[in-house]
C-alpha cells in the first residue's frame, strides 16, 4: 500500500501545550514489540525476571548516573512491558552530582550474564548532553533508555542465547501520564 498522508499519519498522544523538558514527574509505560514476553514470567503471582529483565532493571537504575537532572522512583519490569516514574529537575546544574535512587546491587544473574559473558558498558551515552540551553526532555530519556536496553539485549541474544526479537525490541511509542 502506498503512503497517503491523509490516511497514514500518526497523531501524537502528548499534550500539545505541555513542555516535557520542564520540571515534573511522569509515569511511563514501554511495551515490547509484538508484546513478546522477553523479560521473565509470572509464577505463583510473583514476577520472576529473566537475565534480560534484570538487565532492563539495571539500565533504568543507571539513568540518574548518566543524566543530570533526571531522578527515578518506582519501577517494575513485567514480562512484556515496564512501568516507571521519572522526575525531570531542570534546576540541576551541569556537573552536579547525579541524584536519584542508588543503583541496586547486582544479583547472581547480573554478575553471570554481564561479567562472564563480557556484557559491559561500552563508553558514554551518545547524543548531545543536556546543558542549560538544551534541557533533557522525557522523550530524550525514553529514547536513550530504549537504545541502551536494545543494545544490551542484542548483545545478550548474540552471546548468551537470549530469545531473539523481531526487528525492534520496543514498540515505537510509549505511554506517559503527567503526575500532578
Amino acid at each position: 500500500m502506498k503512503y497517503d498522508p491523509e490516511k497514514h499519519h500518526r497523531r501524537s498522544i502528548r499534550l500539545k501545550e505541555h513542555d516535557y523538558s520542564r520540571c515534573g514527574a511522569y509515569f511511563v509505560t514501554l511495551c515490547t514489540q509484538e508484546r513478546l514476553c522477553l523479560f521473565g514470567d509470572v509464577v505463583d503471582n510473583e514476577m520472576v525476571w529473566s537475565d534480560a529483565g534484570v538487565t532492563v532493571e539495571r539500565r533504568w537504575a543507571e539513568l540518574p548516573e548518566k543524566y543530570i537532572g533526571i531522578q527515578i522512583d518506582s519501577f517494575i519490569v513485567m514480562p512484556n512491558h515496564i512501568h516507571g516514574i521519572v522526575f525531570i529537575d531542570v534546576k540541576s546544574s551541569v556537573g552536579a552530582a547525579p541524584r536519584g535512587r542508588p543503583v541496586s546491587r547486582p544479583n547472581e544473574i547480573e554478575i553471570r550474564s554481564e561479567k562472564e559473558s563480557g556484557l559491559r558498558d561500552e563508553g558514554q551515552p551518545q547524543g548531545v548532553a543536556p546543558t542549560d540551553d538544551r534541557r533533557i526532555s522525557l522523550s530524550d530519556v525514553v529514547h536513550r533508555f530504549k537504545s541502551f536496553t536494545t543494545n544490551r539485549y542484542s548483545k545478550g541474544v548474540r552471546e548468551l542465547g537470549w530469545f531473539s526479537f523481531p526487528g525492534r525490541l520496543w514498540q515505537r511509542n510509549y505511554y506517559e501520564h503527567i503526575i500532578r
